[in-house]
């Protein structure tokens, strides 16, 4: 139980749980969010946050890059090659070789287009992208993305930002089931009971964004998700019970007087 790291690619990490760096009031409290969720990787999103321009405040100076991996994000991109435009445009600020990979492909969904992200992950991974790419909870698809060469796959629980948990769990089964590359559950979790129902089902850890920097305290929610996190991932190596329709007396009944 004491060596239960997460390897991705090269990279390999104690806490399960990453965490988003939008929407929070500053960066002062992205850091302390980042902080109270042990987390030890971070996304941020290429083409809305400064990531290159020393003379603006730049949310790297808040952040620990001793201790905290950098992801790269190429949210806001709708075509494969605004993406791949993005990725290297992480790579030549001297970021990182890890990218998140997202095409949205659906404007009020903002549901992945998920055949311009296999194409998109396949054409990065040939350049040496450490690539993770976002996309629906498709067992099809998460498989191909693997099979492409994705270092890790990240199957939404729910539509971005929705809160609304898991909303097909069997379908991320499926996907588990068949996993060759480790599975990181992102967006849809809005609390920490969300969280360790996806770690329970024996993912690999999630993203999240919202339900922490949207929470009336993104520190006390930051905190309670890594301890949801943590919870749900030694729940799931512990095995938990069989479910049964009738009861199962909790002390042995041999040698009860009747």
């Amino acid at each position: 139980m004491t060596n239960d790291s997460l390897r991705i690619g090269n990279y390999t990490f104690q806490s399960r749980l990453i965490v988003g760096s939008g929407k929070y009031k500053d960066f002062a409290e992205t850091r302390a969010a980042l902080d109270a969720s042990g987390a030890e990787m971070i996304t941020v999103a290429v083409r809305r946050v400064n990531i290159t321009d020393p003379a603006r405040d730049n949310l790297l100076d808040y952040i620990d890059l001793e201790r905290t991996t950098i992801l790269p994000n190429t949210a806001g991109c709708y075509t494969v090659d605004e993406c791949v435009r993005t990725a290297r445009l992480a790579r030549a600020a001297g970021l990182t070789d890890l990218i998140k990979v997202e095409v949205i492909g659906d404007d009020k969904t903002l549901f992945p287009d998920a055949e311009a992200t296999l194409e998109a992950t396949r054409i990065l991974v040939k350049e040496g992208f450490t690539c993770l790419p976002y996309t629906n909870d498709d067992p099809i698809m998460a498989r191909k993305l693997a099979d492409a060469g994705a270092a890790a796959v990240m199957p939404l629980a729910a539509p971005i930002g929705s809160g609304l948990g898991v909303c097909n769990p069997y379908n991320l089964r499926i996907i588990l089931e068949q996993a060759t590359v480790p599975i990181i559950v992102d967006a849809g979790v809005g609390t920490a009971s969300d969280a360790t129902v996806v770690m329970e089902l024996g993912a690999d850890g999630v993203l999240m964004n919202t339900a922490i920097a949207g929470a009336k305290d993104p520190i006390v929610m930051a905190r309670a998700m890594r301890l949801g996190i943590e919870a749900g991932r030694l729940a799931y190596r512990a095995g938990r019970i069989p479910r049964k329709l009738y009861a199962t007396a909790s002390s042995p009944l041999e040698g009860v007087v009747r």
